[in-house]
This record gives C-alpha cells, structure tokens and sequence, in this order.
C-alpha cells in the first residue's frame, strides 16, 4: 500500500475501501494545505470538491441574519466537508476555516462526477458511506436538540 492510499485509508468515509478503490481515489485526489486562519472555502463559494483532513483543525461556521458567527461544527482529522455542495450541486451554505495549520485531501467535484459516472461501485460505497455518517450526525443533533428543550 502506497503512503497516500494508507493516508486516505485512515479517512472516515473510506475506511471500508479495499485497496484497489483507494488506489483509484489516490489518483484524483489533491493535496491541499492551509495555514491557520486560512480559509478552505466561504458561504457563497462555488464548490471546489470533497475536502478529506488528513491532520489539523477545520471550524465551519455560519454569520445569522443578524451578523453573528454561529461555529456548527469543529473537524479533525479524519473528517470530511464539502459534501453537501456536491451532492446538491449548490454554493457552500456555510464558511470553513483552519483552525490551525491543516492538510487535506481533495477530490476535485469535476472529478467526483466523473468517478460517479465511471466507477459506481466505488462512488456508491463512497455514497453509503457518507449517508451512514450524515444519519449519526443527525441523530446525535437530535437528541443535543431534545436534550436542551427538556432542561428548558
């Protein structure tokens, strides 16, 4: 196993991948560093892709009606953004910034799509994948959710 393909075998959303899927995704991916304070992408943006974070600290954020910065989630290492701008094909609806000196791995969405076309096997594992992770952040928002209505 090549660095890179043990590198994106450590990523949540390819950790079930056997190697010769990894291989075919250590092709198109790029490697990509931001220093902190550095932005990956803002609210508004055209997307660039999937984001993989192989080291560092990603905070996403979103600025309310009022002006106010509202921090939705921080990411490490082994986590991954962007996703929902490629699988809605829409603007980013929210701003990533590195919260200190971070690498990550991108899959280009050009790239993406063309892997969705080419190769389903992969980008449906990819896609369960994704959905499994998505479902447990939704439920795990849920119940933070019911959790501070009921100590309200």
């Amino acid at each position: 196993m090549t660095k890179i393909t043990s590198l994106l075998k450590k990523q949540v959303l390819l950790e079930d991948l056997e190697k010769t899927d990894l291989e075919k995704v250590a092709k198109i991916v790029k490697n990509l560093s931001f220093k902190k304070g550095e932005y990956l992408f803002r609210e508004k943006e055209d997307t660039k892709g999937l984001y993989l974070i192989n080291s560092g600290k990603v905070e996403i954020s979103k600025v309310t009606p009022d002006g106010w910065k509202q921090t939705l989630a921080v990411l490490r290492s082994g986590h991954f953004l962007g996703e929902l701008s490629i699988i809605e094909k829409r603007l980013h609806e929210a701003t990533a910034i590195a919260l200190e000196n971070t690498d990550v791995f991108l899959i280009e969405k050009k790239d993406f799509e063309k892997m969705e076309k080419q190769d389903t096997a992969v980008t449906s594992k990819i896609m369960k994948k994704l959905v499994l992770v998505m479902s447990k952040n939704l439920r795990r928002m849920n119940e933070k959710f019911l959790n501070s209505l009921i100590s309200y």
